[in-house]
């Protein structure tokens, strides 16, 4: 199965986000516009997935037909999102050769860039575009690769539950999709910061680098939870409730949970925008890399975290705009829409323009 991010028939599925700490599923709506219908969400044990990957497929696969058994009606297609170190995105420029001959071209260059062997790789590719280079024009091509086992684990806890995955994509492409980072005008810097960070740098509307942080709300809550002997399901509430915004002085609840909820929180909004630097930092010296990237569009979870983009925004100095899916008229489900917004494209292979 490949990991695709062409474009193709607005057809929709269930969007599956499995993500540290909780698993997302979405169905949209196609009118014109993408409408979120219907989600629903829930938690999956610590450790189940770790920095994106499904290490506990047992678990994965029971908090799934959990999700399908308390939700009866959603659809049982789905297109589950990847997101973790072990995905590769390269920019590459190769020869502007006729379209039958690119798929060769690119395998053979990219097999030279990646580290890992094509043949243990689930690839894909998309070409955006012929550019001027030293050595005279050629065409730029975003590609995608992915271990095998990796993508075989996700797909395998989906099946256990008696889904059918009808595709895999990398949820940063699905982020920048139902966000609008697509257009040729766009340029910027996106973010889904629930369970962990992913972030991608859109230039002229191309994606030319993605990267998952494991920083994100699920490590902080483990923190905050080992700290004062909570849950974690209970840290992560207290982390929601107290936020950036208020004086800690004015918050209900024990005071000592509280000072350190907002301790941990400063401690990892800074971890967090020092890795999201590293990574721009990185970025930047790629061939491809384009004008510095000058502002921020967040979404996930972290965004129903009061003050979080306004915190991030200090750090990485730069603006912080948060944004999410649109809820149908007839929405059923929490009023999160920013933690369901990567479900929600993943349920669409294509955004109407």
């Amino acid at each position: 199965m490949s990991i695709s991010f062409r474009k193709a028939p607005a057809k929709t599925v269930v969007g599956l986000d499995i993500e540290p700490g909780r698993i997302v599923a979405a169905e949209v709506s196609l009118n014109g516009s993408v409408a979120l219908e219907r989600s629903a969400t829930i938690d999956v044990p610590v450790g189940a997935v770790r920095d994106g990957e499904v290490v506990d497929v047992p678990a994965v696969t029971d908090a799934l037909k959990q999700l399908w058994s308390a939700n009866k009606g959603l659809r049982r297609d789905v297109r589950i999102g990847v997101a973790n170190a072990k995905i590769v995105v390269r920019t590459i420029d190769v020869p502007p050769v006729a379209a039958s001959e690119i798929d060769a071209v690119v395998r053979q260059v990219v097999a030279d860039e990646l580290p890992m062997p094509v043949e243990s790789a689930v690839l894909d590719y998309q070409p955006v575009g012929i550019v001027e280079t030293a050595t005279g024009p050629r065409r730029r091509v975003v590609v995608v690769a992915a271990r095998k086992e990796m993508v075989e684990a996700a797909i395998a806890a989906a099946a256990g539950a008696g889904l059918k995955t009808r595709g895999v994509d990398l949820s940063a492409f699905a982020m920048i999709r139902i966000l609008g980072g697509r257009r040729k005008t766009d340029s910027g810097l996106y973010l889904s910061i629930g369970g962990m960070a992913n972030l991608a740098v859109v230039v002229d509307g191309a994606c030319t680098f993605t990267r998952v942080i494991g920083s994100g709300l699920e490590g902080m809550g483990i923190e905050l939870a080992e700290r004062r002997s909570l849950t974690v399901a209970h840290a992560r509430m207290w982390l929601r409730h107290v936020g950036f915004e208020a004086d800690v002085a004015e918050i209900d609840g024990d005071p000592e949970i509280i000072a350190d909820a907002r301790a941990v929180l400063l401690q990892g909004n800074r971890r967090l925008a020092n890795d999201i630097r590293a990574s721009l930092e990185f970025h930047r010296t790629q061939a491809a890399a384009g004008a510095d990237v000058e502002r921020a569009v967040l979404t996930g979870a972290a965004v129903g975290v009061p003050g979080f983009a306004e915190a991030l925004a200090t750090e990485l100095g730069m603006p912080v705009e948060t944004r999410s899916v649109n809820a149908g008229e007839s929405y059923t489900g929490d009023g999160d829409l920013a933690g369901i917004t990567v479900a929600a494209g993943l349920a669409v292979e294509a955004v109407p323009a």
